[in-house]
């Protein structure tokens, strides 16, 4: 036990260093999917049959690419992006690389959360405020967006605990991050100290994210 312990301390400026490493990866890639992820579920909404954006080609086109990019497991669609990371940022090694395949995949994981939670909306309200003239941004930002309020955080917080899982597989291929600690020192050095340490840290870390994200989407629930 007492080893253990000292090997933790030991490694502690590694495990800091991993630590943020992972925060680093999965802030960017859930920011570019609230960017990009979020009015693509609009769009996937808004452009369904019956609602006031109806379009059976873009609809159908957004559905088949983020089916697509959903389909593909994640550590394919990692090896699969490397090109495009390297023309991106350069280098195909580190949590900003990784950051990139991890954006790829969030975007299409979080607009379908975004459409599913929009489709919980009663179109009646729509459909009033079509009538009193409301024009198709105006229903978005003041009916759609904080109808699906609750909705959205809870989505976010179930992107945010994914990414946790496939930052730690990204850390297989040099991706860094707790990820990465694990399997220089846990796997390759038989190191169960290691591996346990890197699984409790992740345990609490999405345990938190967990609590949190439900504490927000509690708070911002008018129903």
């Amino acid at each position: 036990m007492a080893d253990a312990i000292a090997r933790i301390i030991e490694l502690l400026p590694e495990l800091n260093k991993a630590f943020f490493e992972t925060l680093l990866m999965v802030g960017i890639s859930l920011l570019v999917a609230i960017i990009l992820g979020l009015p693509l579920g609009i769009l996937l909404y808004v452009t369904d049959r019956g609602l006031f954006l109806e379009n059976r080609f873009i609809k159908l086109l957004v559905g088949i690419i983020v089916n697509l990019i959903r389909s593909v497991p994640f550590i394919i669609l990692l090896v699969f992006l490397l090109p495009f990371t390297d023309f991106l940022v350069h280098t195909t090694m580190g949590p900003l690389a990784a950051s990139v395949s991890l954006s790829v995949a969030a975007i299409p994981f979080y607009a379908r959360i975004v459409e599913s939670s929009a489709r919980d909306i009663d179109k009646g309200v729509i459909e009033a405020a079509i009538a009193a003239g409301a024009s198709p941004w105006m229903i978005i930002k003041d009916i759609i967006l904080p109808e699906t309020k609750p909705g959205l955080i809870s989505g976010l917080t179930i992107t945010c605990i994914s990414l946790i899982g496939y930052s730690a597989m990204a850390g297989t291929v040099g991706g860094g991050g707790i990820g990465d600690l694990a399997i220089r020192y846990g796997y390759y050095r038989y190191d169960d100290t290691v591996m346990i340490a890197t699984v409790i840290v992740l345990i609490v870390l999405v345990q938190f994210i967990q609590y949190l994200g439900d504490f927000l989407a509690k708070a911002v629930n008018k129903r």
